[in-house]
């Protein structure tokens, strides 16, 4: 998301209270012997390392160049999943239904939860931290393309807006379109186009 990003009015120490939060949760759960000192730098280095906006990006490179596997993950995302070369893990922690729905010319596609941050972990990795932000999650909903054109992402009013919830039940993402001029791109250089913004659909792909 733009620093600049008028939705939100976050206080300049916003991370330096959050941290500090963080912090003083983590000692307490030391202390009460629930967790040891190595849990959460374990835990973030696994979603750092292991699942990720990398696993998304590399899905969508495929479904790019392969039809056949475009229409596999479109109908079972999880299923789709299993067919890469990818981590044991992809059916869990917060990915157990994950569902794709793809951009098109006609069609643009964004996600939110509305109720809180259900969002796919293992293809998009950590929510960012206006996901969850009550004002975004609400604007979305009511004035989806004052939403998106704040995000920098400007559509033809001949363009049909749809935004999916997802929830505790499914997860959604989102297939970007191809950027046109990357016909001798490989699907390595074609993954590296992609970020998590274009696979939530606040975002487009550029080259």
């Amino acid at each position: 998301m733009p620093s600049n990003y008028p939705g939100f009015k976050y206080g300049a120490d916003r991370e330096t209270v959050s941290a500090a939060k963080v912090k003083a949760l983590e000692s307490l759960l030391i202390e009460k012997g629930v967790i040891t000192g190595d849990t959460v730098n374990s835990i973030l280095g696994y979603f750092e390392t292991e699942m990720g906006p990398f696993n998304g990006a590399k899905l969508v490179a495929r479904a790019w160049v392969d039809p056949e596997f475009k229409a596999r993950l479109l109908a079972d995302c999880n299923a789709a999943c299993e067919e890469m070369d990818f981590p044991e893990g992809m059916s869990g922690a917060e990915g157990e239904h994950m569902r794709i729905v793809e951009n098109t010319p006609e069609v643009h596609n964004i996600i939110v939860c509305t109720l809180c941050s259900c969002y796919p972990w293992p293809t998009l990795g950590l929510p960012p931290y206006w996901f969850k932000d009550p004002t975004f999650r609400a604007r979305v909903v009511r004035e989806p393309r004052k939403v998106l054109s704040e995000f920098g992402v400007e559509l033809d009013d001949s363009v049909e807006v749809r935004v999916w919830d997802s929830s505790a039940q499914i997860r959604w993402w989102v297939l970007p379109m191809r950027p046109e001029g990357t016909e001798g791109m490989s699907e390595a250089e074609l993954a590296g186009l992609l970020t998590p913004e274009a696979m939530m659909g606040v975002a487009t792909v550029k080259v």
